[in-house]
């Protein structure tokens, strides 16, 4: 067999291994589908494929909720909680890696400590607090909280991106007479670009999919989340299955499609750096 032979069949059985270990990670997305478009009668059967379709499950989700208003509270909460983590992570990169300022290293120090707390820890803690504060049923009750916890890991990455760039790029900024917002502008940013969109991306699925503060923080019908609904559907004896599939097909699909659309960027920001030199 010839080398060109060869590397044809290993392609091919890196493509076959692939699309194997891709069938078996479809299997719960296609279940869940498979369950929202199912009829009462057929929502415990086993097969992951059934006949006939039906819309109804869907149907009723978009009666029984205000699924636009639902959708932009998600997208409220998320797109600020985005933004809050990535503009205070990347100062705090920029003055412990770059500007090299009294006081950041035991700060960073203190903040990674709070990575190995858990949220359900949390969870009280912060719904006292917030009640103290008037924030319960209010868009700032999860975006800061969220925020808060969110700044320590991507401070991490960005930290560490800021650290393996080149620094006679930020002392050329300087000797040109470069003050320091502009250092973090026009050099710091564009050089830690990949790992920003990872952690933009990163930050908004974890945002999207968070519940338990969300369901203590939100008990007013107009300010609720997506995440929320599933638990109408939901009860001792899963009183309606293709509802509440529904209903969490419609929470996934925002996800996928964002990954669908940026996932060459995703993957650039999960290796760049990776290989130095």
């Amino acid at each position: 067999m010839t080398s060109l032979g060869r590397n044809r069949l290993h392609s091919l059985a890196v493509h076959i291994v692939l699309f194997a270990v891709l069938a078996l990670w479809m299997v719960p997305q296609i279940y869940m589908l498979s369950i929202g478009l199912r009829t009462p009668a057929q929502a415990f059967n086993p097969a992951l494929v059934t006949w006939p379709v039906t819309l109804d499950n869907f149907v009723t989700v978009t009666r029984d909720n205000p699924l636009g208003r639902i959708f932009l509270n998600s997208l409220i909460v998320t797109v600020a909680t985005v933004a809050i983590v990535v503009a205070l992570s990347s100062f705090f990169a920029f003055a412990c890696a770059v500007l090299r300022l009294r006081g950041t290293l035991f700060l960073y120090a203190t903040l990674l400590t709070t990575l190995m707390v858990p949220l359900a820890s949390l969870v009280l803690p912060l719904a006292i607090l917030l009640k103290n504060f008037g924030w319960i049923n209010t868009y700032i009750g999860l975006i800061l909280p969220y925020a808060a916890l969110g700044v320590p890991f991507a401070m991490v990455i960005l930290k560490a991106f800021m650290e393996d760039s080149p620094q006679e790029l930020f002392e050329a900024a300087r000797v040109d007479g470069c003050n320091p917002w502009q250092i973090y502008w026009h050099v710091a940013l564009p050089l830690v670009r990949p790992a920003l969109v990872f952690v933009t991306i990163w930050q908004f699925i974890v945002t999207w999919n968070e519940f338990f503060l969300a369901l203590i923080v939100l008990t007013r019908t107009e300010l609720k989340t997506l995440t929320i609904v599933p638990m109408q559907y939901s009860g001792l004896y899963m009183a309606n299955p293709g509802a509440l599939f529904a209903i969490l097909t419609l929470i996934a699909l925002p996800l996928i499609l964002l990954y669908v659309l940026v996932q060459r960027a995703f993957v650039r920001g999960l290796l760049a750096g990776a290989v130095k030199g």
